[in-house]
């Protein structure tokens, strides 16, 4: 499969995204990639693993699939990672000259799943610091305002806070000491949100300190499968703090060094 970019990532593409925290970019991913990727969430779905979750509220007859660090444990998901264009697509967006590897992701909502994404910003959920540190969350499928698509606060990346964590799951509390995420759906006039459409292909980059949350799918027979990954840049340096996701094994480099390392490789230089 091709890992060229299928456009090049434009000026007003990368101002977007330095001044909004989050940009859309259409047609990124061809057909190829995509069928790839579908093919690939089917099976992982169907087979079960220890960090798989089941995020659906209990009352929910939905389903909200999510699995994570799937490159370490499948040489199908390692291709995409380390070939496709996304490691392009963020160094470009990130200006950087190398990036890393946080992780990637499922994130699947099901036909009549009500279980929403509340509002969060992803840095403080992990163990590193920096600016230079984004997600690519690419539509396996039609993500519309019915199906689920992310809602995201442009320019919240430069507020200069960091919220607290809000758990996913109930048996994982965060602890650091920070503010709480305002609530942003009681007083929605204050804010710039913006929700994309996305198509299959269709992928948007948002910073790792812009807020966003994601209603549930609404739709009886439509799904919301997105595949993502979590990149990281030149200046983004290893931060271990006490109660934060747990990453899949110990990066053993010291506190304050690049995250260069077998958990987050380089996997692409300008």
């Amino acid at each position: 499969m091709n890992g060229d970019l299928m456009r090049d990532i434009t000026r007003e593409e990368i101002e977007t995204y330095q001044r909004d925290g989050v940009v859309l970019l259409k047609n990124q991913f061809n057909q190829e990639w995509i069928e790839f990727l579908r093919n690939l969430a089917e099976e992982d779905m169907n087979t079960p693993g220890k960090l798989k979750h089941e995020l659906a509220d209990a009352s929910d007859s939905g389903r909200f699939f999510v699995n994570t660090f799937l490159w370490h444990r499948s040489s199908e998901f390692k291709k995409f990672v380390f070939e496709s264009p996304a490691r392009k697509v963020v160094s470009a967006l990130m200006k950087a000259s190398k990036v890393n590897i946080v992780f990637d992701q499922l994130l699947i909502k099901e036909p009549n799943t009500k279980t929403r994404t509340h509002w969060h910003h992803d840095l403080t959920y992990w163990p590193i610091s920096g600016d230079s540190v984004c997600t690519l969350w690419l539509a396996l499928d039609d993500a519309t305002a019915e199906t689920g698509a992310v809602e995201y606060i442009k320019g919240s990346h430069k507020w200069g806070v960091k919220y607290r964590p809000t758990a996913f799951r109930p048996e994982i509390e965060y602890a650091e000491d920070l503010p709480e995420v305002p609530d942003v759906d009681a007083t929605r006039e204050k804010f710039d949100i913006v929700q994309y459409e996305l198509k299959p292909g269709d992928c948007t980059v948002h910073h790792g300190l812009t807020l966003h949350g994601a209603p549930g799918n609404q739709t009886p027979t439509r799904r919301r499968r997105a595949h993502v990954t979590r990149w990281a840049g030149d200046e983004v340096v290893y931060d271990p703090r006490p109660n934060v996701q747990p990453m899949l094994f110990d990066p053993e480099i010291p506190a304050g060094a690049p995250l260069d390392s077998d958990l987050w490789p380089v996997v692409w230089r300008v």
